[in-house]
């Protein structure tokens, strides 16, 4: 099982999933999106396996700063978007195998997501 985890260094809720993931002795390679930022195809897989609304960053003054308009966007100019500025996307980001499954964390929805049993 390949895990990532796209996200920022000094995200406090990336922090606590780096902890979590650890505790849960869980491998993944980290991402950091400041200084690698995802591709538009790479964003477009995840808008398609999770839609936009579930991964913007709604607590970010990159968001605020869009305007009003926002509201009504399409799911393509949400991908155009978080491509240009890494910072609209909620973190972390979980992939799987290839796969977006996750955004934000909860512990219970990771461990079913990620398939990690309780010990």
């Amino acid at each position: 099982m390949s895990i990532q985890v796209y996200g920022i260094p000094n995200c406090g809720t990336c922090k606590k999933a780096f902890q979590w993931l650890k505790d849960s002795d869980v491998n993944y390679e980290f991402i950091n999106t400041k200084e690698q930022p995802p591709s538009r195809e790479t964003i477009q897989s995840w808008v398609a396996a999770l839609g936009f609304q579930p991964m913007r960053n709604t607590s970010g003054q990159s968001y605020r700063a869009l305007g009003d308009d926002k509201n009504n966007w399409t799911s393509e100019q949400w991908v155009e978007a978080f491509a240009k500025d890494a910072m609209l996307l909620k973190r972390p980001l979980f992939v799987k195998d290839g796969t977006a499954v996750l955004v934000g964390f909860k512990e219970d929805v990771i461990r079913e997501r990620l398939g990690i049993s309780t010990s």
